[in-house]
């Protein structure tokens, strides 16, 4: 995600402007159009929160502000979230917030904390304070619609972005930064930090160092290998892999490579110059080892790019499907709408043997129009298989959109957000029943629930 559209003057004003910004909206004609039926034509909503479709529903289940079981309140910019089975009916939903140090009076911490408290980070010119950003976790009954606990789980960190869920029930959470100690901040950042999603209260601030210190945004993990395959948001990122030493224990390290499409001589995937990706036409997939993840000088997609790996446009959400992982690039393609490219493993994925049946990338998706897809960021795969998109557009009055996109790559439109903001951390519950969102600020986290199984096109 991008911060050129998210300098944070909420307060009280902003929620004058959110109100402004609903009007505008509901004033608006809609300009979005579907490839595909999809689940139907979009009915507005009286709350003027969110339009969807005949037969779904929503429920605001967390707002920005709201007093938590621990004491703190509910942080604002709700960004990437991970759902996990929770006990009978219940699902624990792990948030990011993607708060930077000058956004203390957004952040969970009302006033000053004791010296006990866990925390990554602390701001030497504000008090000790934490730094705002972080994770929170609420638990959520499914069959009674009822948040039944919330509180913060993780503290100090930097504009933590996406991230992605584990095979072993804990979340990673991504910084998408790399300010570095000195630069008005105790420590360096720009790591990513696990999160059980069964720890009750603030859980202790290990950053993965090995996994690298760059922009990150997005994780997923391949459930068979335990690789985890890891986003950056830059307009030159890489597609990085974490080969652990040990599946399930990220702290025991690893090894880092980058993608690599050196073998049909394309160093570049964006498509801004040249069409250099096909869609629909698979490519065989090296990577490129990587020395000193921990990257002091902020250079690792370049020494990376150096070494043959190739460039995409903004590397967003990322998602594991069955076999295969999805992810979004956000202004990639001829027309720089977005584009979605899809990876499937090598039998022998990241273990000797791998060059001799490689994994195979293929551009799955690039918009061409920005009615049927602009812009999309956060990603998760649907139960039935179709990916679920958030749109995340940068003008002044922004009509973002939930995108769906059919298993042949067609997009259709599953909702529109009528407040001025984007959609973020979009995934479902374990039985598939459900739906979790968030507004990204004011934050509001909402469960859709609706006939799923109709999907058409």
């Amino acid at each position: 995600m991008q911060f050129s559209r998210r300098s944070f003057n909420f307060g009280l004003g902003s929620l004058a402007f959110a109100g402004l910004a609903q009007r505008s909206l509901a004033q608006m004609p809609p300009t979005a159009r579907s490839e595909v039926l999809g689940y139907g034509a979009l009915l507005p909503d009286p709350d003027n929160l969110i339009d969807l479709p005949k037969g779904f529903s929503y429920q605001v289940i967390s707002r920005f502000g709201n007093l938590m079981d621990d004491g703190f309140v509910v942080p604002n910019a709700g960004d990437g979230m991970g759902a996990f089975a929770a006990g009978k009916n219940k699902v624990a939903l792990v948030r990011n917030h993607e708060l930077s140090p000058r956004d203390l009076r957004f952040g969970p911490i009302p006033g000053k904390v004791g010296s006990d408290f866990l925390t990554y980070d602390r701001m030497a010119d504000a008090g000790g304070m934490p730094l705002p950003g972080g994770t929170t976790t609420l638990i959520y009954d499914l069959k009674s619609g009822r948040k039944e606990a919330e509180w913060l789980s993780l503290s100090g960190t930097i504009r933590n972005c996406a991230g992605g869920i584990t095979p072993w029930g804990s979340w990673l959470t991504c910084e998408e930064n790399v300010t570095r100690a000195g630069q008005g901040v105790g420590k360096d950042h720009g790591y990513v930090f696990e999160v059980p999603s069964t720890h009750k209260g603030l859980v202790d601030p290990v950053p993965l160092k090995e996994m690298g210190r760059f922009n990150h945004e997005a994780a997923c993990v391949d459930p068979r290998t335990g690789i985890v395959y890891l986003t950056e948001d830059r307009d030159d990122s890489l597609l990085y892999r974490f080969i652990p030493n040990v599946c399930g224990e990220l702290a025991k390290g690893g090894r880092l490579e980058a993608l690599a499409l050196a073998e049909t001589g394309i160093k570049d995937s964006r498509n801004w110059t040249e069409a250099a990706v096909q869609r629909g036409k698979p490519l065989r997939a090296n990577w490129v080892a990587l020395d000193n993840p921990e990257s002091p000088d902020d250079d690792l997609r370049l020494r990376g790019h150096a070494l043959g790996a190739t460039l995409f446009a903004r590397g967003e959400g990322i998602w594991w499907g069955k076999g295969e992982l999805y992810f979004a690039c956000t202004d990639g393609g001829a027309k720089k709408l977005g584009q979605i490219f899809r990876y499937v493993p090598a039998v022998n994925e990241g273990f000797p043997g791998e060059s001799d049946a490689p994994g195979r990338i293929e551009l799955f998706y690039e918009s061409q129009d920005a009615a049927a897809y602009n812009y999309g960021d956060n990603l998760c795969v649907m139960p039935n298989g179709h990916l679920m998109v958030c749109e995340d557009q940068y003008t002044d009055i922004a009509d973002n959109h939930l995108r769906g996109i059919t298993p042949d790559g067609k997009a259709y439109v599953f909702a529109r957000s009528r407040v001025q903001t984007e959609f973020a951390g979009a995934c479902f519950s374990p039985d598939g029943s459900t739906m979790f969102v968030n507004f990204y600020a004011p934050t509001m986290t909402l469960a859709i629930r609706g006939p799923w199984h109709k999907v058409r096109g």
